[in-house]
């Protein structure tokens, strides 16, 4: 471990280390989806009638701090509000039919210290449980790393929200703790968990990623042969909140 004149432990010396850029209003595209920056008019109808309406309040919005909404005209709004934003930056996620079906966004972006988070997370039904779900994740991830080169990924989300703690786990993520009445949404006290991937884990996610995405595993309809975790290394750290 490096030390300095006083003898003191210090970090490791990034001597060639610059600010990254912050992520362009560019789509990406896989074999089942593309991410997309999120236009209200583009995408507003389709987000609205899987995501939006009252009839899919089906508990999507407890553990985000907005919505659910109650008209096409609220939601609208929302939409024209966070799609206008740079952090959070917005995106849609759209699939192969060309239907919008879920959000994300790249959140608290640190160009200068090259951490970004990956957040604001509504997936509808028909794109939860799908190969075009991990992907999306997959080109947001390679767009922080490869594209841009930061080197911390974060994944945050409410302590009691199991399915997104399931998810970061899948993704790769290491759980990295809690931090406890962090947050106050929706008159209510939030703990947080935080998860993370580092650029020196980066490879062998990616690895894992495009192995589980491959036409040699996942077919033309999305049906794959082995789970993500059969690609995914082993971490016990990783696994430590599970």
């Amino acid at each position: 471990m490096p030390t300095n004149d006083f003898g003191q432990p210090i970090g490791a010396a990034l001597p060639d280390w610059t600010g990254r850029p912050h992520p362009p209003r560019t789509s990406t595209a896989g074999r089942f989806c593309r991410v997309e920056p999120l236009d209200p008019r583009a995408h507003g109808d389709d987000l609205y009638d899987c995501i939006g309406a009252p009839a899919n309040h089906d508990g999507r919005w407890t553990y985000l701090f907005y919505g659910p909404f109650d008209s096409r005209r609220s939601f609208q709004n929302w939409l024209d509000q966070v799609a206008a934003g740079e952090d959070p930056l917005f995106f849609a996620i759209v699939d192969r039919r060309g239907r919008a079906v879920g959000v994300a966004a790249y959140m608290r972006i640190d160009p200068a210290s090259g951490v970004i988070e990956i957040g604001h997370l509504n997936f509808s039904r028909h794109l939860q449980r799908t190969a075009a779900a991990t992907e999306a994740m997959y080109l947001m991830m390679r767009r922080a790393f490869d594209e841009l080169g930061y080197r911390r990924y974060e994944w945050k989300c409410d302590s009691l929200n199991a399915p997104s703690r399931r998810a970061a786990l899948r993704f790769g993520f290491t759980y990295e703790g809690l931090f406890r009445q962090a947050v106050v949404y929706k008159q209510r006290t939030r703990d947080t968990t935080w998860f993370s991937i580092v650029d020196s884990e980066w490879p062998s996610r990616r690895a894992a990623f495009e192995a589980w995405l491959s036409p040699d595993n996942i077919d033309a309809s999305g049906t794959q042969c082995q789970p993500l975790s059969a690609f995914m290394p082993y971490n016990r750290n990783r696994i430590l909140e599970a």
